[in-house]
């Protein structure tokens, strides 16, 4: 602008000169004049006029607030398209990062497969199912996971703060990828003598197919595979708020099979589900002891003012939210709950849950995950508990306050930032490594670190 100004001096400069010399300022007063001067002064007026239009033209953009404000509008929606574009592909790497197993998890497994490969005969079952599996006066857990270490630490802190470790039982559910490993690591690294762990692999669940369960059944449509397995980054990251809910891992079975325990373990009377991303601190099993007053699931609620609230999870534009939901319920949280199986089979939790996971095939239920079906599920059939029993965040909340953490029956890694990955948080992490077994040979063969 500093330019343009002295540009436009120097023309009204220019112009006073040309007006003030003698020569033509005679041409304005004389009786008789000199073509040849007029001419000239003419020719030399319009040049300075057209020079000065010229930079009044060029000068026009610094001091036209509204051409102004238009190009700065232009500068802004460019730069704001390229930040969209780049926290899209950040967060496309960071799920990558979160949701893919590291280098030495994979390692660990092929390890333990080896053993298996070598020394088949140790790990033969003989005999019939343990009676310690099916004995409702006992502790009974459910674990479902692919991760050997993530579930041996779940089992291991359990265990360690259980008060009598011979009446616990493990239920560890994985597939049959993982199957063979995970037996060996509980065989071959057992807690104690005493505690019970039953390994078995989805698929030995004959019931869970296709037929019966809708989203084995939903993950056959082509528009749904697209949605999941869409490889081009574009495209995958069109819908960037919700892009945690396009994991294929939120429509398998193992992360529905939380939806099926009541059939899973028939002669079970209660089972404490506990996701493999958290870490026991403290004796469990007080939770039997609880009342549920007649409901299915005892959880800690995470609501607090408008947050976690129903009308987060759920569409109640939909008329059959609408109707049925209150959309100010507050919300609980997975990882950590006491499930009367009793008051399951009585209140038919399993077929209310097909209802809604049937009539969500299209996702205008709620965008995916096993929360919004399980809030659906067991609503108004939910305890609230006392959170000092599961303290959740440590997977993307730097900010946990320690006493809350080291106070809690159950700490839960919940977010990206698993204890098991580089990512993790490191002033949580060493609550997690603990109950690794790094004495193990496989795990420092595989370089798993502290």
């Amino acid at each position: 602008m500093m330019r343009e100004v002295r540009l436009l001096t120097e023309q009204a400069e220019a112009l006073r000169r040309l007006l003030n010399h003698p020569q033509n300022r005679a041409l304005l007063t004389a009786h008789r004049v000199n073509m040849e001067h007029l001419r000239a002064f003419e020719s030399e007026l319009q040049n300075r006029l057209k020079l000065s239009k010229q930079v009044i033209m060029e000068a026009k953009e610094s001091f036209d607030s509204q051409l102004r404000v238009h190009k700065l509008k232009d500068a802004i929606f460019s730069v704001n398209d390229q930040l969209t574009k780049a926290k899209k592909e950040g967060a496309f790497a960071s799920l990558i990062a979160a949701k893919s197993i590291p280098k030495s998890l994979n390692c660990l497994s092929t390890r333990l497969m080896e053993e298996r490969i070598s020394n088949p005969s140790k790990y033969i079952d003989y005999g019939d199912t343990p009676p310690e599996f099916e004995d409702p006066n006992l502790y009974h857990y459910a674990i479902f996971s692919d991760n050997v270490l993530a579930a041996s630490v779940v089992v291991n802190s359990a265990v360690a703060n259980a008060k009598d470790p011979t009446k616990h039982v493990f239920h560890v559910v994985t597939d049959k990828v993982n199957l063979w490993a995970m037996k060996v690591w509980f065989k071959m690294r057992p807690p104690n003598n005493a505690t019970h762990i039953e390994v078995k692999a989805v698929e030995e669940y004959t019931f869970l197919n296709s037929t019966y369960v809708p989203v084995l059944k939903q993950l056959e449509s082509a528009d749904l595979q697209r949605f999941y397995f869409e490889n081009q980054m574009e495209n995958a990251t069109k819908d960037a708020p919700n892009m945690k809910f396009r994991n294929p891992k939120y429509l398998s079975i193992m992360n529905h099979l939380r939806f099926y325990l009541a059939e899973m373990y028939p002669k079970l009377h209660k089972i404490l589900f506990l996701d493999d991303d958290i870490v026991v601190q403290k004796d469990l099993t007080p939770l039997w002891q609880l009342d549920m007053e007649g409901k299915v699931n005892a959880a800690v609620e995470t609501c607090f003012g408008s947050f976690h609230r129903y009308d987060n999870y759920m569409n109640f534009s939909h008329p059959l939210i609408k109707e049925r939901m209150d959309p100010k319920a507050c919300a609980w949280a997975y990882g950590m709950n006491l499930f009367d199986l009793d008051a399951w089979r009585r209140e038919k939790c399993t077929e209310e849950y097909h209802f809604w996971q049937n009539n969500n095939e299209n996702r205008l239920l709620w965008k995916l995950g096993t929360l919004p079906p399980g809030l659906i599920t067991y609503y108004r059939t939910t305890k609230p508990i006392d959170k000092s029993w599961h303290v959740l965040g440590l997977g993307y909340n730097p900010n946990i306050d320690r006493e809350k953490i080291e106070t809690a029956a159950v700490i839960h890694y919940n977010g990206n930032m698993k204890p098991w990955l580089d990512l993790a948080m490191k002033q949580y992490k060493h609550y997690w490594t603990k109950y690794v077994d790094y004495d193990m040979e496989f795990v420092k063969s595989c370089n798993i670190g502290h």
